[in-house]
């Protein structure tokens, strides 16, 4: 696998025109990239930070089919989502599973609302049903999760869904796309779209923030793929274009595993402002979350509130015993969703707005995404390629990503965060073997690797010292102080394996200081 920054940038200096340019390197984006590349269309995508900087790397970690949206008759959703949920599990089995979830239930009525409709849920998945769902008497739900508040409790409900992790599964997409033969680039910032005579698009100008260099390319199709950012490159389309989109914030917490108690997650249906909470084990920690809140603003590295921080605390401690407070909070996160902007004004709510994709035509042929969700990534990126065709009128050709195996796809279990480097983890092995002072750990308290940070560097395309802490392995979002303590060691290995100097050194280190303040309480 050659995923080189060097070689892309060599591979766009000597393209004369590629079939379709995606901007935008998220989950959207890249399962674009890997349904154009795997059709034999010549395929470029660029984004401009990292891939899954933003939303893309900031979810609740789940594969689900929404049992929300069910409850809100969004049953096209769902059992879309619940077809894609078993896929992913069979296309990337190192880096999604199957997570057992519990509804605690202190009402009658309320455990057999949510039993009928998780049945539901059962049946509308079909052969891809990963599980059954069933009732529990009040001991076995204390089983599962030990820390549950046991006063009013009558029993509940075990339900079975998806987990993964995203982060990670969007550099394994990214490095799919390049192995089908796509160009994929990270910190490249698109400033102009081309258009020909006739007013179409026909390509467009970046620059690769690393050089300040500036590219100028010609494309059949151009997809904007950029989340919560596609109103700014509509705006490089259209300058009076007004905006489609408004932002919605979902905030998280992490705390130690103890605050819940075992491999069970729990998952609270209701919560005081009627929206769902989930207590789930990931990488051995807790992650509480999420909220969603309207925002009037969209930026790359937003913070979860106060009020956020509270609500995922107070929902917490109503149903755990001994929940954790301020103290116990490792590393906080927030994501921004990108949801349909009301058409009113004065509407607030988001919850009821459907969390399906929208593809749309531009006067210009420029085909936008914009909605979804990480789950459906698949489907997103085979409805929009399909629609590029129709669009510009590139060549049909059939999506191949039904069955497609995701790189590092493998159905060997590795221990502890090892599992998600799939089929690399034998060459990640043989670096510790052959120089044994990459085995040394990164930091005293974590299992993370010095061998890691050369596999990054050399086959996983990091930059800055933060695209490794936080997205090629999850320490930011696991454990923020102690990441920054791992932070001097890891940019010294990193700067000798790219080249730099020791002003990069500094200036990362100061870069990465800055950003754990917005993980931190």
């Amino acid at each position: 696998m050659n995923f080189k920054r060097t070689e892309a940038l060599k591979q766009v200096k000597t393209a004369d025109q590629w079939d379709i340019a995606i901007i935008g390197g998220g989950a959207t984006g890249l399962g674009i990239a890997v349904d154009a590349a795997s059709r034999g269309y010549k395929t470029l995508l660029i984004e401009k930070y990292d891939f899954a900087k933003g939303t893309s790397s900031k979810s609740t970690k789940l594969v689900h089919g929404g049992v929300r949206y069910l409850a809100n008759g969004d049953v096209k959703l769902v059992y879309s989502a619940l077809k894609e949920r078993g896929l992913l599990f069979k296309n990337a089995p190192h880096v999604s599973f199957v997570q057992s979830f519990v509804i605690p239930s202190y009402s009658f009525f309320g455990k057999m609302k949510f039993l009928i409709g998780l049945k539901m849920y059962d049946w509308m998945a079909g052969s891809l049903r990963i599980g059954k769902s069933s009732l529990l008497n009040k001991r076995e739900v204390i089983e599962k999760l030990p820390k549950i508040k046991t006063k009013g409790l009558i029993g509940g409900i075990q339900y079975f869904d998806g987990q993964f992790d995203d982060a990670r599964l969007a550099i394994n997409l990214a490095q799919t796309a390049a192995e089908h033969g796509a160009t994929v680039l990270n910190y490249t910032d698109v400033t102009a779209i081309t258009k020909d005579d006739a007013g179409k698009v026909n390509g467009l100008v970046f620059t690769d923030q690393q050089t300040q260099e500036v590219y100028t390319i010609k494309s059949k199709a151009v997809i904007n793929a950029t989340g919560i950012f596609v109103d700014d490159i509509l705006k490089l389309d259209t300058a009076t274009h007004k905006n489609l989109v408004r932002p919605s914030q979902g905030a998280h917490i992490v705390v130690d595993k103890k605050f819940l108690g075992n491999i069970d997650a729990l998952m609270i249906p209701e919560t005081s402002d009627g929206r769902v909470l989930f207590g789930v084990p990931w990488h051995d920690k807790v992650l509480l979350g999420t909220t969603d809140t309207p925002l009037n603003e969209h930026q790359i590295e937003p913070r979860p509130l106060e009020e956020e921080i509270t609500f995922i605390l107070n929902t917490a401690n109503a149903y755990l015993e001994h929940a954790p407070t301020r103290q116990d909070v490792l590393s906080i996160f927030a994501g921004l969703r990108p949801l349909a902007a009301p058409t009113n004004s004065d509407s607030n709510s988001t919850k009821e707005i459907s969390r399906d994709h929208k593809l749309i035509k531009s006067p210009s042929n420029l085909v936008t995404i914009t909605g979804g969700k990480w789950t459906t990534y698949r489907k997103m990126g085979e409805e929009t390629v399909d629609f590029a065709i129709a669009t510009t009128g590139l060549e049909n050709k059939a999506c191949k990503t039904l069955h497609l195996p995701i790189h590092g796809s493998t159905t060997n279990k590795q221990s502890g965060h090892w599992q998600v480097y799939g089929s690399d983890m034998d060459a990640i092995t043989k670096l510790m073997t052959d120089t044994p002072a990459l085995a040394e750990k990164i930091h005293e308290k974590y299992d993370f690797r010095m061998a890691e940070v050369v596999w990054a560097c050399e086959h996983e395309m990091v930059v800055k010292l933060e695209d490794f802490l936080a997205r090629r392995i999850r320490f930011l979002l696991l454990d923020a102080q102690a990441s920054l303590e791992a932070a001097p060691k890891v940019a010294k290995l990193m700067a000798e394996q790219l080249n730099k100097n020791e002003d990069w050194v500094i200036q990362e280190l100061e870069d990465y200081r800055s950003l754990v303040k917005n993980y931190t309480l």
